[in-house]
């Protein structure tokens, strides 16, 4: 069955100028054009369409989104797999945020009791959601699915003590990183103790340590700008100055 551009946007929920655009940066191009200049769409653009939407609803940008759907070895029938386990963590993580804002409705109007311990649970959650609708696609584009997976795992083992030592140790970094950004010399004794303490840091996160993913990381908060700017936020050069420590630190240069 075909489907005009005015069809298609009402039967999926976006609008026809969002179909004009995806057509426009070639992420969706109609089947062909009328005489008069027509889009029609068949059935490949319609599962083209959902894949698209599937990966918006992830908070995937257009820009990865094409380069997936565009790629040589794109299997729609694997994609499908993926998009519904995501959805399915997605879900999950929500129900426990929503168990948790409801524990705490109920502990605010006197109905019940919470222990720091769940009070916790529902924050490592939000983290879990915020990083994935931050950075979730670059991670797992960078270092794969299961590295991910298994760091939210241990996010999600962290018990109150662990995350306030991890938090504690992130402001240190910081301080220390200041210090030793003053020096001008990423090699000196400094910067690499900066470069001790991250790699401290990432073990409350990671699921185990590598060299090389250790400077992998350090080089992405030069590369993504919204680490840099993280980085950089009070001494511009900041990301760059620990990208160079962590190189030295790990001999990945």
């Amino acid at each position: 069955m075909e489907y005009t551009i005015q069809k298609l946007a009402r039967m999926a929920g976006v609008s026809t100028r969002t179909l004009r655009y995806y057509d426009e940066i070639g992420l969706l191009k109609p089947a062909r054009l009328t005489s008069s200049g027509y889009r029609i769409y068949g059935g490949h653009e319609l599962e083209r369409l959902q894949h698209i939407l599937f990966y918006r609803e992830l908070e995937v940008d257009l820009d990865t989104i094409a380069r997936i759907v565009n790629a040589d070895g794109f299997d729609g029938a694997s994609a499908l797999y993926e998009h519904r386990e995501k959805l399915l963590d997605r879900r999950r993580r929500l129900d426990v945020l929503l168990d948790n804002v409801e524990k705490t409705i109920a502990l605010a109007e006197g109905r019940g009791t919470m222990s720091d311990a769940e009070r916790f649970e529902g924050f490592k959650e939000r983290m879990i959601e915020e990083n994935e609708a931050k950075y979730g696609e670059e991670i797992r584009r960078k270092y794969g699915e299961k590295a991910v997976e298994e760091s939210n795992k241990k996010l999600r083992g962290m018990t109150k003590e662990q995350h306030e030592e991890a938090a504690r140790l992130a402001e240190e970094i910081h301080a220390a990183l200041a210090e030793a950004y003053a020096t001008g010399d990423p090699a000196s004794a400094e910067a690499q103790r900066v470069a001790e303490l991250h790699k401290r840091w990432l073990a409350f996160y990671w699921a185990e340590y590598s060299k090389e993913a250790h400077a992998g990381l350090a080089r992405m908060y030069v590369e993504d700008e919204r680490f840099r700017a993280y980085y950089d936020k009070q001494t511009p050069g900041s990301a760059e100055f620990l990208r160079d420590s962590i190189v030295i630190f790990t001999g990945q240069g």
